[in-house]
């Protein structure tokens, strides 16, 4: 697994450790290889996002999360050679304002993100119930294998 952070919003080593733990159960989950699957990870301010929701959603509001999928659905990822899933990225004060109204640690605010957003690389989404739930499920079990569960 290789995850590109960007260099000027680094998280803490603790928490790029743990979204590295992560990123490896979400791929291995979805039967991927990991050795071979590429990443690339920002963390930005408020601002930055409200100007990304806009650009590229037509959102004119603050987010937590954007994902940026390199495909549409599984079925066109490569046979060989290097995957690049994507990027993502977190708005940091999003996610310390969630952490805080939600009740648990900014670090699980943000392994729950990253999680949330790696699989939307994947070709998950929650447009209906049926894909919420599934999306949900996934994410739960990968949240508990982290020991971050709810």
């Amino acid at each position: 697994m290789n995850i590109i952070f960007s260099e000027e919003t680094m998280p803490s080593e603790a928490i790029v450790n743990r979204l590295i733990e992560a990123a490896n159960l979400c791929v291995l989950a979805e039967n991927l290889d990991q050795e071979r699957v590429e990443i690339s990870v920002s963390f930005v301010g408020e601002e930055e996002i409200l100007d990304l929701n806009k650009l590229f959603r037509n959102v004119d509001h603050i987010t937590d999360v954007l994902s940026f999928p390199q495909y549409d659905s599984m079925e066109e990822l490569p046979e060989k050679g290097i995957i690049c899933l994507g990027d993502v990225v977190i708005c940091s004060e999003q996610a310390l304002i969630q952490a805080d109204e939600l009740g648990h640690s900014p670090e699980r605010e943000i392994l729950y993100l990253f999680v949330h957003s790696m699989f939307h690389l994947m070709g998950y989404d929650h447009m209906n119930d049926e894909e919420k739930t599934d999306m949900r499920e996934k994410e739960e079990k990968i949240m508990t294998r982290l020991g971050a569960e709810r």
